[in-house]
């Protein structure tokens, strides 16, 4: 037997759909394991010392490492397994800190469908909100996709 992909098909998209994600806890070794893995050894994200000396009074995520959960969070709904041709764009606009401890989970929500020039695909446009567990909007932005139809 063939294993049947899950995700949903740019047809079974309506605008208005919405979409959240299971939370995930940020920790220390998910920002040590992005700086090895991005290079990105900015103090703020790995020197509690010189944390302490900014408006956060301590070291916080990378705000990619925010938005690379983010993106993992949103696969693991599955809407987007089997059936995404392209991520055409993403934007992003932070607007909080995540430091350790905090919990995220990510909430999509469909405002735009466009057909393309080919029968098989067409473009789904997403309002993103990156929450952390007290409901504050962390990461805000649009995220464009190509999906099968």
């Amino acid at each position: 037997m063939v294993y049947k992909f899950k995700g949903k098909k740019f047809n079974e998209f309506k605008v208005g759909d919405g979409f959240t994600t299971a939370s995930r806890t940020i920790t220390e070794a998910d920002a040590v394991n992005f700086a090895g893995l991005s290079g990105d050894f900015n103090p703020l994200h790995t020197d509690e010392e010189f944390g302490k000396s900014t408006p956060f009074k301590g070291r916080i995520a990378h705000g990619m490492l925010s938005v690379a959960i983010a993106t993992g969070l949103a696969n693991q709904l599955g809407i987007f397994e089997g059936t995404t041709i392209a991520l055409l764009s993403m934007t992003i606009n932070y607007k909080g800190a995540v430091k350790f401890g905090d919990t995220i989970h990510l909430e999509l929500k469909v405002v735009e469908k466009k057909e393309t020039s080919r029968d098989d695909r067409g473009i789904v446009t997403f309002d993103t909100i990156v929450y952390n567990q007290n409901k504050v909007s962390i990461v805000e932005g649009q995220w464009v996709l190509m999906l099968r139809k």
